[in-house]
């Protein structure tokens, strides 16, 4: 599920953690549904918590509470929980929650044991690990013989001056261009076998500790190689924390709980999906804070989907409805002030500023973006620069000067000397399309109302009216 649909179902249930009670009574029932006090408590004091603005006494917020079990039991009626993608994708929620309980500390150590054997038999049986150190004189694989033949003799200068007794780190510092290295006096980090280029690794592990190359050519230009030590792996201690960080980079967590469970179901003849439910309703009959997590994310998602379909996506494609909607409701979208409903633009030729306008004059507004498209910027040559919309004074430089009359510095754009606008000043919306998301909130909103209210004579609500008043006041 994405980001932004787990907002919009935390939004709705308002959960959040409660403690279990030896004594829980029932608080309402709701289509025959009993429901507890401790999980209305769970969802109030969410909702009340320290930080939230608009805070609710317990009266205000029953009426909250009831619409949200109200929602859930139409989307339970509309069998959406019956349904494979939802099953899915609660019980991939669900699951985050119960699959750690599957995984030890044993069972990681285990798992970083094994990488470490295999890669410690890998990397020694190959010659181990070598700690070179070099001086490097870049080539391009493009230089000329001249540059070649420069390189070289600089190259076998060093080299002789080594030979001589000339310090090895000393020259590296001043001469090698390997910039990383020279700083260190040309020491490079541990290496395994086929972490360098082929031509320095053949010659590096050639060398025994202490022993120095002859100048060798790679593709990156000339080396000169001293073998400052060798030896086998590391010891597993000094690699045990980046072992650990690989372990959960490459998400072997998840792998060693798989294969746990298929351990555990062949065991038992069941399925790995039998088993997380099983312990999911063991661990929620101990646990009350985890049982309603679980039914969080089970009546949240329940939610969000009748809630999309009945409402938002409902109201989001209505346009009939939405025109309707502004049609009746015209006082609420009046404006302050006057907007330009139209588009601002930039051309090369002088030519094209009549030319645009005469493209879009005979079209409805929402069609002028690719009309101007495919009429001048339909090929690699980019003819117009547009900026299109309605427009509140302040909002673009063009349009308050041309339309508003402001005296405004309009910035001159490179290639496009030729400066116009083209639309209509609006002194009120003319059509819901001109303030279309003012009109879509409220339209979702008397939609909701409209079901909610529907759903209030559709199912039965008994509210315990003494259990009501003992909220937050119970031992």
């Amino acid at each position: 599920m994405n980001i932004r649909k787990l907002c919009a179902i935390c939004a709705i249930c308002g959960f959040t953690t409660a403690s279990a009670q030896t004594s829980d009574p029932v608080i309402m029932v709701i289509n025959g549904q009993p429901v507890p006090r401790s999980e209305f408590e769970y969802s109030f004091n969410k909702n009340n918590a320290e930080g939230v603005i608009d805070k609710k006494n317990v009266e205000e917020y029953l009426d909250l509470f009831i619409n949200y079990k109200l929602k859930v039991e139409a989307a339970k009626d509309a069998k959406l929980d019956t349904m494979t993608s939802f099953k899915q994708e609660f019980a991939s929620y669900r699951d985050q929650q119960i699959r750690p309980v599957f995984i030890t500390d044993a069972d990681v150590e285990a798992e970083a044991q094994k990488i470490y054997k295999e890669t410690q038999t890998r990397i020694d049986s190959m010659g181990g690990m070598i700690k070179p150190a070099h001086i490097l004189l870049m080539l391009s694989q493009q230089a000329t013989v001249e540059q070649q033949n420069a390189a070289k003799v600089r190259i076998d200068s060093i080299y002789n001056a080594l030979k001589k007794g000339a310090d090895f780190g000393d020259l590296a510092r001043r001469l090698s261009q390997d910039k990383g290295s020279a700083a260190q006096g040309g020491e490079l980090p541990w290496l395994t076998k086929g972490q360098t280029l082929k031509e320095f690794d053949e010659v590096a592990y050639s060398l025994a500790k202490g022993e120095m190359s002859a100048p060798i050519l790679s593709p990156a230009g000339y080396h000169i190689i001293l073998m400052k030590d060798r030896g086998n792996f590391f010891p597993y201690d000094s690699v045990h924390a980046d072992i650990l960080r690989f372990i959960d980079q490459r998400g072997l967590r998840e792998s060693i709980i798989d294969n746990k469970l298929k351990e555990i179901a062949a065991e038992q003849h069941v399925t790995p999906a039998q088993i997380l439910d099983a312990k999911a309703a063991e661990m929620s009959a101990e646990d009350m804070d985890l049982k309603y997590l679980i039914q969080e994310y089970h009546d949240g998602l329940l939610l969000y989907e009748i809630s999309n379909s009945t409402v938002w996506d409902k109201a989001a494609k209505d346009e009939a409805g939405l025109a309707n909607y502004f049609n009746k409701n015209k006082k609420k979208y009046k404006w302050e002030q006057p907007r330009f409903k139209g588009i601002a633009y930039h051309v090369k030729d002088v030519a094209d500023v009549k030319a645009v306008k005469a493209a879009v004059k005979n079209l409805p507004f929402d069609q002028w973006a690719e009309k101007l498209r495919t009429t001048f910027n339909n090929d690699s040559v980019l003819r117009i620069r547009v900026e299109k919309g309605i427009f509140k004074q302040g909002d673009n430089a063009l349009v308050d000067r041309e339309i508003f009359k402001k005296d405004t510095t309009v910035k001159q754009l490179k290639d496009y000397p030729y400066d116009a606008v083209f639309g209509k000043k609006l002194k009120a919306p003319q059509s819901y399309q001109d303030v279309r998301n003012l009109v879509l909130t409220d339209y979702q909103e008397q939609l909701e109302k409209e079901w909610v209210a529907g759903l209030r004579k559709k199912y039965a609500v008994k509210v315990d009216e003494t259990v009501l008043k003992t909220v937050n006041k119970h031992e």
